[in-house]
């Protein structure tokens, strides 16, 4: 890897970082488009229990999940709702850049020098001495003084 693309992951890791940590403890409390629509056509009380009429959101169930460290954007135990917030936002990226770093080392193209390292001694390797298409070829006639 070189040198301004080193620096230009963790700058971006950085921003990630800022946003997840500080910027998410702004985020809207309001219902997304989601929840809207599944709320649409029911009534609601001042608990925000469904009262009447017809919807998605009366199918609803609790998450599978729902008792997890990491439920509800936030992390169990800790008690300041921001600080929680912005642990799990933090948390979340790491393990996301962890996880695609180390899908994008697993997959990486390796120098085709790399495979004629690695094979036995005394093996041989497919394409080894056969020309480059396009590579030009020193000229048989040329002089060179």
């Amino acid at each position: 890897m070189n040198k301004k693309l080193g620096w230009f992951l963790a700058g971006g890791l950085l921003v990630a970082l800022l946003l997840a940590g500080v910027v998410s403890s702004f985020a809207s409390g309001s219902p997304d488009g989601l929840d809207y629509a599944a709320r649409e056509g029911c009534t609601f009380n001042a608990d925000d229990e469904i009262t009447g009429g017809t919807c998605m959101a009366q199918q609803e169930g609790e998450h599978q999940l729902g008792d997890s460290p990491l439920a509800d954007y936030g992390i169990k135990g800790i008690d300041n709702e921001y600080v929680s917030t912005g642990l799990s936002g933090v948390l979340g990226v790491l393990v996301t850049f962890g996880i695609g770093g180390g899908l994008f080392w697993l997959l990486r193209r390796r120098p085709a020098g790399a495979a004629a390292s690695t094979a036995a001694p005394g093996a041989s390797v497919p394409g080894a001495g056969t020309s480059v298409p396009g590579a030009s070829a020193p000229d048989a006639g040329a002089r060179t003084e």
